[in-house]
C-alpha cells in the first residue's frame, strides 16, 4: 500500500509500496534471552562463476558476507551493525587498477535485491515488461548487461535489511531491547545511515586492499540521497576521493517530490517538475486529446510550458483570475488527458496519487507509480488517490523469490536466515546536518549541499544522472531541475552528464533501457577511470 508520503518517509522511494517484508518473528530476530553473538564476527562465503556480457565472457569470484561496523568515541570497539554485501571481483585483474563500484537501493531501509537481480549482477530475473509477471517458477538468466565488464561490483544491503542486522550484543534481554532502540535512533536517519555506509565502504577498501582502485558510488532512489551524503563524508571526513557518482531515479531535495504534494500547500514546485511525467504517462496510455507523433519533442514542449505559463499561474495563487485559470486547465487537459472540470476543481494542482487514480479512472484502472507504464484494477474506484502501485505488485515477488533461491543455491549464504526486503523501521529521521550547518535542520530533506561540497572539494569528481520518463516516484524533470540548481560554480556543471530512458523508476525493468543504461554507465566509468590515469 501507499505507506509513507513525503515527510512521513517517502517509503516510497524504492519498491516498498507493496511488500513491507520485515519479518519480526524470523529466526535471526532474537526474542529470547540470548545476545546476537553470531553477528559480531564477519562472515563470508566464496564461490566462482562466469558471466557473458554483450558477448564477452568474464570469470569472477563472488563473496557473499558481512562486515561488522563498530562505534566511535565512548562507543569505540562496540559492534553496532552487521552489514551484508555481495561482491563480484573479476579474476585475473590487478586490484589497484580495477574500478570498484558500491551499489545500493534506497527505501530508506531497502535491501539491494533490485539492482542486484535486475540491473548489474551476473544473473538477472526475467519479468514482464509492463504487466504483471506470472507466479513462480521465475526465470533467472545470464545477465548480458552486467556491469562486471567495466568494474568490480559490491551490492550492499542497508542496516536491518536483507541479511544486514543492527547488533545489540547484551546478555540481559531488557538492556538489549533498550540498546536496540538506541541503535535504531542512531542509524535510521539521513545522517546515521550515511555514516554507516561510509564506514562500510572504508572498511571494505581495507579488507580487500582496494584503496588504490578507482572508486564509484551507484545509488537508486533514496540511494541517490544517500550517495550525496556518503560522497561528502568520504571526501571530507575520510579523505577518500571518488572518481564518480552515478545517480539513478534521483531525489536530492524532497521539496521537488510530486508524491503527496497536496499535503504541502504553498509549495508549487512539485507540480511544475512533475507535469512532464504526467504528460509522458498520458502519451504512453493514449489518453491525450491529440496524440503527438513522438514522445521526446512533446516533452520538450511540456517542459517549456511547465516552467513558464504554468509556473506563473501557480505563483499567482488566489490572484489568478477565472479566465486564466480556465485557460491553464484547458492546456493541462491537452498535456495530461485529465478532464478540465477535474483540473479546475483541483485548483490546477494534481499530485502523484491523484493522477495515478484519475488517468484511467473511467475503466476503474489505477496507473503505476514507480513505472507508470503499468496498470492494475483500482482497489477503491471512489478513492481520491491510488491505494497501491501496480508496478510494485507486478514484479516484487519475482525479485524476492529469485534472490532467495540464488543466494542460497549459488552464493552459499543465508541458510536459516530470513532475507528482509525492508528494515523494521519505526521512524526515519529526515533532519539533516548539511555541510557548514551548525545543527541538523528540521525541514524537508535537501542534500544538494552535500553533493555540491563533494564536487567543490574534489573538482575532478564526475556525476552521471539517469532517470526514466515514466517514473512518478522521482520524476526525471525534478532531477534535472535539482542538478541545474546545484550550488556549484558554473564551470563544474560540465562534470554532470544526463541520460533519460523510456522506462520507469527501475529503468532496468525495460530490457532495451537496461542495455542503454549499461552502455552509458560502462562508458562513464571508462572515461572517468582514464581521466584519473593522466
Amino acid at each position: 500500500m501507499r505507506k509513507l508520503r513525503l515527510t512521513i518517509a517517502l517509503a516510497a522511494l524504492t519498491l516498498g509500496t507493496s511488500a513491507y517484508a520485515a519479518d519480526k518473528n524470523d529466526k535471526d530476530h532474537k526474542s529470547d534471552d540470548k545476545p546476537d553473538a553470531a553477528l559480531v564476527k564477519p562472515q563470508s562465503s566464496e564461490t566462482s562463476g562466469t558471466v557473458k556480457v554483450e558477448g564477452k565472457s568474464i570469470d569472477y569470484k563472488a563473496v557473499a558476507g558481512t562486515l561488522v561496523l563498530h562505534g566511535s568515541g565512548d562507543k569505540e570497539g562496540e559492534p553496532q551493525v552487521s552489514m551484508f554485501y555481495t561482491a563480484y571481483l573479476k579474476k585475473g585483474a590487478e586490484p589497484g587498477k580495477r574500478p570498484i563500484t558500491f551499489i545500493y537501493n534506497g527505501g530508506p531501509g531497502s535491501a539491494t535485491v533490485w539492482l542486484h537481480m535486475g540491473a548489474f549482477g551476473p544473473r538477472r530475473v526475467v519479468t514482464s515488461d509492463d504487466s504483471h509477471t506470472p507466479a513462480a517458477p521465475y526465470g533467472l538468466v545470464n545477465n548480458d548487461y552486467s556491469l562486471l565488464d567495466a568494474s568490480d561490483l559490491v551490492f550492499i544491503d542497508a542496516p536491518g535489511a536483507g541479511f544486514s542486522r543492527l547488533i545489540a550484543d547484551e546478555a540481559d534481554k531488557g538492556k538489549r531491547d533498550e540498546l536496540m532502540k538506541e541503535r535504531k535512533k542512531q542509524i535510521y536517519g539521513v545522517d546515521g545511515d550515511g555514516h554507516a555506509f561510509a564506514q562500510f565502504i572504508s572498511q571494505f577498501l581495507s579488507t580487500y586492499n582496494r584503496w588504490n582502485s578507482p572508486k564509484y558510488l551507484f545509488g537508486e532512489s533514496y540511494g541517490t540521497t544517500r550517495s550525496a551524503v556518503v560522497a561528502n563524508i568520504l571526501e571530507n571526513e575520510n579523505s577518500v576521493d571518488l572518481n564518480g557518482v552515478i545517480l539513478l531515479s534521483q531525489i536530492l531535495n524532497f521539496d521537488t517530490s510530486i508524491d503527496g504534494a497536496a499535503n504541502n500547500p504553498g509549495v508549487d514546485l512539485p507540480y511544475v517538475v512533475g507535469l512532464p511525467t504526467f504528460a509522458a504517462t498520458a502519451f504512453y496510455h493514449h489518453r491525450l486529446p491529440q496524440q503527438p507523433a513522438a514522445l521526446e519533442p512533446f516533452l520538450r514542449e511540456v517542459e517549456q510550458y511547465a516552467t513558464t505559463e504554468y509556473a506563473s499561474a501557480l505563483m499567482a495563487g488566489v490572484r489568478l483570475d477565472d479566465a486564466r485559470k480556465q485557460a491553464v486547465a484547458q492546456k493541462l487537459h491537452q498535456y495530461t488527458g485529465l478532464p478540465v472540470s477535474y483540473l479546475v476543481k483541483a485548483n490546477l494542482r494534481v499530485d502523484g496519487g491523484m493522477f495515478e487514480h484519475e488517468l484511467q479512472a473511467d475503466g476503474d484502472i489505477t496507473t503505476g507509480r514507480l513505472d507508470s507504464r503499468f496498470s492494475g484494477p483500482s482497489l477503491d474506484p471512489l478513492s481520491k488517490a491510488s491505494e497501491y502501485d501496480p508496478q510494485s505488485s507486478a514484479i516484487s515477488s519475482a525479485y524476492v523469490a529469485a534472490f532467495n533461491d540464488y543466494v542460497r543455491r549459488q552464493l552459499k549464504f543465508g541458510d536459516g536466515q530470513t532475507y528482509r526486503l525492508f528494515a523494521d523501521i519505526d521512524h526515519w529521521e529526515f533532519a539533516h546536518k548539511a555541510p557548514g550547518a551548525v545543527e541538523a535542520l528540521q525541514q524537508s530533506t535537501n542534500v544538494m549541499p552535500d553533493l555540491a561540497t563533494a564536487m567543490k572539494t574534489n573538482p575532478n569528481l564526475r556525476v552521471s544522472l539517469h532517470g526514466g520518463y515514466y517514473d512518478l516516484a522521482t520524476p526525471y524533470y525534478a532531477a534535472d531541475y535539482e542538478m541545474h540548481h546545484m550550488p556549484i560554480p558554473a564551470a563544474l556543471q560540465k562534470n554532470i552528464s544526463y541520460a533519460w530512458y523510456p522506462s520507469g523508476h527501475m529503468v532496468y525493468a525495460h530490457e532495451d533501457s537496461l542495455k542503454q543504461l549499461h552502455d552509458n554507465v560502462a562508458r562513464f566509468i571508462g572515461e572517468t577511470d582514464n581521466v584519473s590515469k593522466h
